[in-house]
């Protein structure tokens, strides 16, 4: 059963994700999930020497 806290919280979630993906060029993005839901995300980011 979805609730409209776990609506609302997987929309906000979406956005944040989102907005770190706009905002690195170079890198990764990490999920980190534990019991199924997702607890921690991390954002590594690279930066290129030309």
């Amino acid at each position: 059963m979805i609730v409209k806290n776990d609506i609302e919280s997987e929309a906000q979630l979406s956005k944040k994700i989102f907005d770190m993906l706009k905002t690195i060029s170079f890198g990764t993005i990490t999920i980190i999930v534990q019991d199924g839901k997702i607890i921690q995300l991390e954002k590594n980011e690279k930066i290129r020497l030309k």
